[in-house]
This record gives C-alpha cells, structure tokens and sequence, in this order.
C-alpha cells in the first residue's frame, strides 16, 4: 500500500516646583541733606506729600486699567485654546488617547471580557472614539453577550458599527494564531507551536505527557499506558490564542477541548457497536484514534477514507496484518523501504498482526468519522498511486485482483 502523503496614555507632567529665593538687595546709604523745620510744617508737608502720592497711584490705575484689561482677556483667549488643545489633541473625546485615523491596529480581547473591559481596550487603542456610541451600537445589534475574545486587526476611527459586528464574528487576525495541519505528529505539532508562538519545542514535548491531563481528560487513560503520549489528540486546526495565555499547558488544553468538542457530536459507543457486529471487531474509543490516524496516512481523495476504513476493518476481522507502510513511516520518520518493512517492531504492520501501540498522527475528522462509519465492503486491499499528473485507485477483494491493479500502474507508468 503506498503512503502517499504529503495606555490610556498618561503623559507624566513633571511639575517644576516654583522655589522663590527671598533675594535680598542692599542698598548702598545715600548722604541726606539735614533740614530744620518746625513739627507743624513737618505735619502739614506729609500730609500734602501723602495726598500725592494717593493721587499719583490713581493716576497711574487709571492710566493702566486698559491694558491690564486687555492682557486678561488675552491669556484667557490663549488658556482655552490650549485646554481645547489638550481636550481634542492629547486625549480623545472620552477617556483615552487621541491615535491618528486610518491607522492598522491590533487588538487583543481577552477570555471573560465584558462590554466595560473591552470598551477601554478599544479606546486605548484608538479603534473608537467614544463608548457611549460604542455602547448604542452593541444594545442595536443586541451584541452584550455575543462579542468574542481573540485577536483583532482594526482601523482607528472606523464605523463603530462594524467594529462591533467584527467582535461579534470573531477574530480576524492571524497574530498570535497558529495551524496544525492534518495528520502532524506531537513532534511537528511541537515545531509549528514553537514557530508560531515561540514555545521552546523542548518545553512543549515535556509537557505533551498523557500523565499531565489525564485528571481533567480521563479518555486519556489509555494513551498513559501506552506510552505517555498525546499522540492523535491534538487536534489539526487553526487555533486563536489571541487574549489567552501563551503557554505549552494552555496551547495543549485548548487543542485537546477541541478534540473533545468535535467528537461530542458522535455517539462513540453505538459506532463501535456497530463495527463489532458488521466486522466482528472490538474496538476501544482510544484504538478508533489509532485506526484513524493510519487512515489519516493512507487516505487520498473521493471516498478513500471509507474505503480504507473497510479494508482495515475486513482485514482486523480475519486476523490479517494491516500492512501499512504509514506505521513503519512513524518510525523512520520519513519514507519506507523494503528493508525497513524487515525490521522488527511494534509498528511494523506486516510483521505483526492487529493496531500499532498508538497513533501514528493526529487525524483530521474526517478520518475519525471513517474509522467510526466504515464503508460496507469486502474489500481486503488498496492500491493508491499519487506521481506527479498520474492518479490511480484501487479497491480489491481478492488479492488477484489487486496484482492485476499493480500490472495496470507498471504498465501505465513504464517508460
């Protein structure tokens, strides 16, 4: 069989602390000249010196009075403008930082955000202007309980609108996202985490030990006995870890939440029900993961899944070996030769009869749902060939049929 797979932003005024020094100036002692006068004209002078001096002040009030007038109403004109200045200018129109219009931004919402929450992060980062526009608009679209957490890319000073239909779609940003193609083992799984969220790989294979989440996943039971593994639990998808902790133990439970969430639509133990009754196979929850993560490496195109499934399940029945080149793959990590089909193994397939101690990859769903719902077939083998523009599939009962389907690809390819 061939594998063929592939802030609000404070602005810190330091305040000068205005330090009037008491400057004392000495004056140097002016000679005066000694007058005799009697004490009434003494009187009499001062008085008409004081009166003066009262009038000298008037004049001098009275000539000023426009002036300082004016100077008052100028420093208030420049006193408002400033304070409009700093009101439209340095902060926005509510409470956070005025940010240009237009600009891309990224916005993190995270988990168990409420509408107060995510309204200040939206201010800070200038995606809205206003949260009382921002709140009118969440009662119109009846979004209060409906906006998502995740990781946002938006526009300063867009339509508040569809900044809240956005929250109420999900995120939109690939920052803080990563993707786990179907069919990664732990180890590439391991890799594309490190690559995405910068987890050192070492960090998370330590953590990808069945042991540590057994307790709070206990269909894991099984993999801890077989080897300590996550291997076929770790759900291929893209995943958002925007407003989430970025951590091994929080990228690993959200992936294995996910498996949980999609195999909740399936009633696991009627399936396997079923398949002991057409195929005579008993089959554990943790042996459909394994069957299908060898599907998952088989399977091509078109109903191969289902097909595949059969074949495995006719020949489980009749205590045939598998022969899956994929689980010897799991081994050399890459291509498989005829050599290493001769090396002695728990995953080699053609030397031993029955599943391989574990999964061999993380399947998709479709090929958990194949392993669950095979064809009805009396197929015993297959022949998949995927070279370049040549496709060939064959599904056979007898094992005549299927070395005429392997004359048909040498002839077809020869030359």
């Amino acid at each position: 069989m061939a594998d063929t797979n592939q802030g609000s932003h404070m602005a810190t005024d330091e305040q000068a602390a205005g330090n009037t020094s008491s400057a004392t100036r000495t004056q140097g002692a002016v000679p005066m000249r000694q007058t005799s006068i009697s004490s009434h004209s003494m009187q009499t002078t001062r008085r008409a010196a004081k009166n003066v001096g009262k009038r000298s002040r008037r004049r001098r009030r009275s000539q000023h009075h426009v002036p300082v007038i004016a100077f008052v109403i100028v420093a208030m004109a420049v006193m408002g403008a400033f304070t409009y200045w700093m009101t439209h200018q340095v902060l926005d129109d509510d409470n956070g930082p005025s940010i240009q219009a237009g600009l891309e931004v990224n916005v993190n919402i995270p988990d168990g955000a409420g509408g107060s929450e995510i309204s200040e992060i939206l201010l800070e980062a200038g995606v809205i202007n206003d949260s009382a526009e921002f709140f009118k608009e969440v009662r119109n679209l009846d979004a209060e309980t409906s906006m998502k957490s995740g990781a946002y890319n938006f526009v300063t000073g867009g339509n508040v609108r569809e900044v809240v239909r956005q929250l109420v779609e999900g995120p939109n940003s690939m920052a803080d996202t990563f993707t786990i193609p179907e069919g990664y083992t732990v180890a590439q799984t391991a890799e594309a985490v490190s690559a995405s969220l910068e987890i050192p790989v070492e960090t998370f294979m330590e953590a990808a030990k069945a042991s540590n989440y057994v307790n709070d996943y206990p269909f894991l039971s099984a993999a801890v006995e077989a080897g300590d593994s996550l291997e076929g639990y770790l759900f291929p998808k893209t995943y958002d870890m925007g407003g989430k902790q970025k951590s091994a133990d929080s990228v690993i439970r959200t992936m294995l939440d996910q498996y949980v969430a999609e195999m909740s639509a399936y009633d696991v133990d009627a399936a396997r029900a079923a398949i002991n009754e057409r195929y005579g196979v008993e089959m554990s929850e943790y042996d459909i993961v394994i069957l299908a993560s060898i599907i998952e490496k088989e399977a091509y195109s078109g109903d191969d899944w289902v097909n595949v499934a059969s074949t495995f399940y006719n020949r489980l029945g009749e205590w045939m070996p598998l022969q899956s080149d994929a689980t010897m793959g799991y081994i050399t990590g890459g291509a498989v030769t005829p050599d290493d089909l001769e090396v002695e193994s728990p995953y080699n397939t053609y030397l031993n009869y029955g599943l391989p101690p574990t999964p061999i990859c993380n399947p998709s769903l479709k090929s958990l749902e194949a392993a669950l719902y095979p064809a009805d077939t009396n197929y015993h083998f297959f022949l998949i060939v995927e070279e370049g523009d040549y496709s060939y599939h064959a599904f056979s009962d007898t094992y005549e049929q299927h070395l005429e389907a392997i004359d048909k690809v040498d002839a077809e390819t020869a030359g």
